[in-house]
C-alpha cells in the first residue's frame, strides 16, 4: 500500500496493486508465524533436555559439583533447618540430599547425628574453603523407644534419646556439610582435601 500511496497509479491499477500486495502480506505474516512456531518448537525440545538439571536448581536448591558428578542438594541456611536436616526422609534421591551452610560466626568443629533419620546417609564435612574434612557412612540408629522416655520425633531435644546417637565428628572446624544418600560415597572417588565446587560465597551471604 505504500507503494500506491507514492506512485499514485490509475484507479484500476491501485486496486490490483492493493490486492497484490494485500495477498503477498498474507503470505509473508504466514510464513513469518511458521517461523515463530518452529523456533518455539526448538525451544521447548531443548528445554526438556535441560529440564533434568539445570532446572533443578532455584533459590533453595544448590548445584554441587562432588567427586565428578553433579548434585542439586537442598539449602540449610538457618538453624532450624539445619537442625532439622534429613530428619524422617524416608527417600533421598540418587543426586539429592542436603548443603548445611554455617555463617562465619558458627565455623567450629562440627557433630552430625542420626536423628530420627530411618534410612542411612552419607556425610561429608568440608572447610571454609570448600575443600573435604572428614566423610562417614552414617547408618540408622534404633527407633526411639518411648517406654524408656525418649519421646517422640516432635520432642527434638529429648535428651535421653540424644545423649544414646552416635556424633559424627568434622574434627576441623567445618563451614559447611554435605549430606547424600547411603552409599553415594562408594561410587565416588572422593578424599579428604578435594575440593568441592559449588557457590561457596552465595550460600555463606545467605546464610544466618
Amino acid at each position: 500500500m505504500a507503494v500506491v500511496a507514492c506512485e499514485e497509479p490509475s484507479r484500476m491499477n491501485v486496486q490490483r496493486t492493493g490486492m497484490a500486495a494485500g495477498g503477498l502480506g498474507r503470505w509473508a505474516v504466514l510464513r513469518a508465524a511458521a517461523a515463530v512456531v518452529m523456533t518455539l518448537a526448538l525451544l521447548v525440545f531443548a528445554g526438556v533436555g535441560l529440564s533434568g538439571c539445570e532446572e533443578k536448581a532455584g533459590a533453595n536448591v544448590g548445584a554441587v559439583k562432588l567427586g565428578g558428578r553433579k548434585f542439586f542438594l537442598e539449602l540449610a541456611l538457618d538453624p532450624q533447618t539445619r537442625f532439622r536436616g534429613l530428619s524422617e526422609r524416608t527417600v533421598i534421591e540418587p543426586d539429592g540430599g542436603m548443603l548445611f551452610v554455617f555463617p562465619p560466626g558458627q565455623v567450629a568443629v562440627q557433630g552430625f547425628v542420626m536423628r530420627d533419620c530411618p534410612i542411612a546417609i552419607d556425610i561429608v564435612y568440608l572447610d571454609p574453603a570448600g575443600r573435604v574434612l572428614a566423610m562417614y557412612e552414617m547408618k540408622p540408629e534404633p527407633p526411639r523407644d518411648a517406654s524408656k522416655g525418649e519421646g517422640t520425633p516432635a520432642d527434638a531435644n529429648n535428651v535421653t534419646y540424644n545423649a544414646r546417637l552416635k556424633q559424627y565428628s568434622s574434627r576441623f572446624p567445618a563451614q559447611f556439610v554435605i549430606e547424600l544418600a547411603g552409599g553415594t560415597l562408594k561410587t565416588l572417588n572422593v578424599k579428604e582435601g578435594d575440593l568441592v565446587q559449588f557457590e561457596r560465597e552465595e550460600y555463606v551471604r545467605r546464610a544466618r
